[in-house]
C-alpha cells in the first residue's frame, strides 16, 4: 500500500510579486499536488490579515443573531443570503448538512445588461438589514481574495504548460461566490450519516478556503482510499479543484471528494470561496490542447453547469421547483 498522501504547503510570495523563476517553481508544484491529490495550502497569499479578522469577526456576529432575525436575509433566488441549518443536502447523502451559511457573489446592479436578461445567479446580493457593517467586512474580503484567485490562476496556467493569461478573458465577469459557514458542534449521539458537509466535490473551477483553528476538514486520499486530515495552519489558505477545472484538464487535475466532521464540541467558522469563470465562459478540453479523440468532456457553459450543481443540492431550489411543477400541473 502506498504511504499515506500529505496535503501540500506552497509559498506564493514570488508568484504575487510576478517573479518568473518564483511562477515557474509554483506552477510545477501545483501540477503535483492537483494530479496527485487535487489538494494543497498556499502562504503569503498577499490578502491582509486585517482583511481576513474583519470577515471573521463579521461571520461570528452574523452567526449569532436568532435564526429568526438572520432569515429576514433569507437565501433568494440568485443564491444570495442567509442559508440555516438543513437547507443544503449533498449528492446521494442521506442527510442535510449540520451547517448555516451566508452567500454573495459580484455586485451588480438591477441595470447590468446580464442582470436584466435574467442571467441566473446575477445581481446585487442580499445583505442583512440588521448588521449595516457585514457588507464592507465580507465584501472586502471578496475583492481581496479575488485577486489572489487571479494570481492562483496564473500558477495553474502555467502548471498546464498553457499561457499565463490564459484563463483572464474567461473570468472578465467573474462568477466568484463567497460563503461565511458556521459548524456547531454536531451532537455527540450524532450517527454516521451526519457531517458538517457531506463528502463532495465542490461544483467550480477552483476553491480558496480560509478555515479557523478547530479543525473538521478531510480530504479523500485516493491512492489509499481512505480520509487524511486537513488541518488548520496559519497564515494558510486551503486551496483545491472543483469539478470544471477538472474538466478543462481531461481529468489530468483531480476533482476530489472532502467532506466536514465537527466532533470538536466547539463552533466552527470557514469562509469559502469558489472562484469561477465568466457564466457563459466554454469549459473544453480541448482549448488547452487535449487532442479530440482523447476528449472525455463535452464543452460546457461554465455558469449553466454550476447552476444545476446547484439546483441538484440546495433545498430551498428544490422546493421551488417542485412548487412550479405543481402550479403548471
Amino acid at each position: 500500500m502506498p504511504s499515506p498522501a500529505t496535503i501540500p504547503l506552497i509559498d506564493f510570495a514570488g508568484v504575487r510579486t510576478g517573479d518568473p523563476a518564483a511562477l515557474e517553481r509554483v506552477g510545477r508544484e501545483i501540477r503535483e499536488a492537483c494530479s496527485r491529490i487535487g489538494f494543497f495550502y498556499i502562504v503569503n497569499h498577499g490578502v491582509p490579515q486585517a482583511v481576513i479578522d474583519a470577515a471573521e469577526a463579521a461571520a461570528r456576529k452574523f452567526f449569532a443573531f436568532p435564526v429568526d432575525t438572520k432569515r429576514r436575509a433569507a437565501v433568494n433566488h440568485r443564491h444570495r443570503g442567509f442559508n440555516s441549518l438543513g437547507d443544503a443536502t449533498m449528492y446521494q447523502a442521506k442527510r442535510p448538512d449540520y451547517k448555516e451559511f451566508f452567500s454573495i457573489g459580484l455586485e451588480l446592479p438591477e441595470d447590468d445588461p446580464d442582470v436584466q436578461a435574467g442571467q441566473a445567479l446575477r445581481g446585487p446580493n442580499n445583505w442583512p438589514d440588521f448588521m449595516p457593517e457585514l457588507q464592507p467586512a465580507l465584501y472586502g474580503y471578496y475583492e481581496a481574495i479575488g485577486e489572489c484567485g487571479s494570481h492562483l490562476l496564473r500558477a495553474v496556467a502555467k502548471s498546464l504548460g498553457i499561457d499565463e493569461d490564459f484563463f483572464a478573458s474567461r473570468y472578465t465577469k467573474r462568477m466568484q461566490r463567497t460563503q461565511m459557514v458556521y459548524y456547531p458542534p454536531q451532537p455527540p449521539q450524532s450517527d454516521a450519516d451526519q457531517f458538517g458537509v457531506a463528502p463532495h466535490t465542490d461544483y467550480g473551477c477552483i476553491t480558496l478556503l480560509w478555515q479557523d483553528q478547530v479543525g473538521g476538514l478531510q480530504v479523500r486520499e485516493i491512492a489509499n482510499d481512505t480520509w487524511i486530515d486537513a488541518p488548520p495552519i496559519p497564515g494558510s489558505f486551503v486551496v483545491n479543484v472543483g469539478d470544471l477545472l477538472a474538466r478543462w484538464t481531461n481529468d489530468r487535475f483531480r476533482s476530489t471528494l472532502h467532506r466536514v466532521i465537527n466532533s470538536s464540541g466547539r463552533e466552527r467558522y470557514s469562509i469559502a470561496t469558489f472562484y469561477d469563470p465568466t457564466y457563459g465562459a466554454t469549459v473544453d478540453p480541448a482549448d488547452l490542447g487535449t487532442p479530440a479523440a482523447d476528449v472525455h468532456h463535452a464543452p460546457v457553459a461554465a455558469g449553466d453547469y454550476i447552476l444545476g450543481r446547484i439546483n441538484d443540492s440546495m433545498g430551498y431550489r428544490k422546493k421551488r421547483a417542485a412548487e412550479q411543477q405543481g402550479s403548471a400541473a
